[in-house]
């Protein structure tokens, strides 16, 4: 499998000067291809600041991150936003919809920003509301739509970009059950049909449940990975 994240030594630091706080704490992460990964922890564990230096909406103080084999720490501003607008999708907890565009629209703002055809963009939406279940909603606004199914159009939105990967900040947290349940139901076939890697935030058992690695972090560091326990019980199976 290919690694479309590659991080390496990376802290965040507030308070430099005063009392450090680490955020972040010399942090290593390597994600592969068609992963489906929940990053766990306490509140104040540093899930979303990650997931922030990941995605390249913040920089980190030490360290590289290398996306598809480009270092993003080392992009300007410009070339930065031009890189995620490409290669990365994002789901936030508070949906981030623009309630005064539709749902159609909403989806549809970030291929008119990759200028990609009228004629491609249609073809592309369709294809994404069927996925979502979402055709009969098209020309609603957010405030129109419940919970779960501006969360679907968040990743409807997410998808558009035909990004990389997907990083998901704590997307169930707002959601009923059933929606939650739906939610990660797309989620799943998406990685599991499409090969698109998932990265999420959560505190949520329920995504923690369909997750096939988790990553459990406490004051900024990786204290578990699965992946590295499957890897072990894999080598220790082959010396048998």
């Amino acid at each position: 499998m290919d690694t479309v994240i590659d991080a390496h030594n990376i802290s965040k630091v507030y308070n430099p000067e005063t009392i450090p706080v680490y955020a972040v704490n010399n942090v290593h992460l390597h994600l592969k291809k068609g992963e489906f990964t929940a990053l766990v922890g306490p509140s104040g564990s540093g899930k979303t600041t990650l997931l922030n230096l990941i995605g390249g909406l913040d920089k980190p103080d030490e360290g590289n991150i290398l996306i598809n084999g480009i270092d993003i720490t080392k992009l300007s501003a410009n070339d930065l936003i031009d890189f995620r607008l490409h290669n990365i999708g994002f789901v936030f907890q508070s949906f981030n919809l623009i309630p005064v565009l539709t749902a159609k629209e909403n989806v549809e703002f970030i291929m008119q920003l990759q200028r990609i055809n009228k004629k491609q963009r249609d073809e592309r939406i369709k294809q994404l509301f069927k996925e979502i279940d979402l055709e009969d909603k098209l020309n609603e606004r957010p405030s129109k739509l419940s919970g779960g199914q501006q969360q679907r159009v968040a990743v409807a939105r997410a998808l558009a970009s035909k990004p990389k990967f997907i990083l998901a900040d704590e997307p169930t947290a707002n959601l009923d059950s059933k929606s939650a349940s739906n939610l990660l139901d797309i989620m799943d076939k998406l990685n599991r049909e499409e090969n698109i890697t998932f990265l999420f935030s959560t505190h949520d058992q329920r995504v923690i449940d369909r997750a096939r690695r988790v990553i459990t972090l406490v004051d900024g560091r990786i204290v578990s990975d699965t992946a590295e326990v499957s890897t072990k019980h894999e080598d220790a199976d082959m010396k048998h």
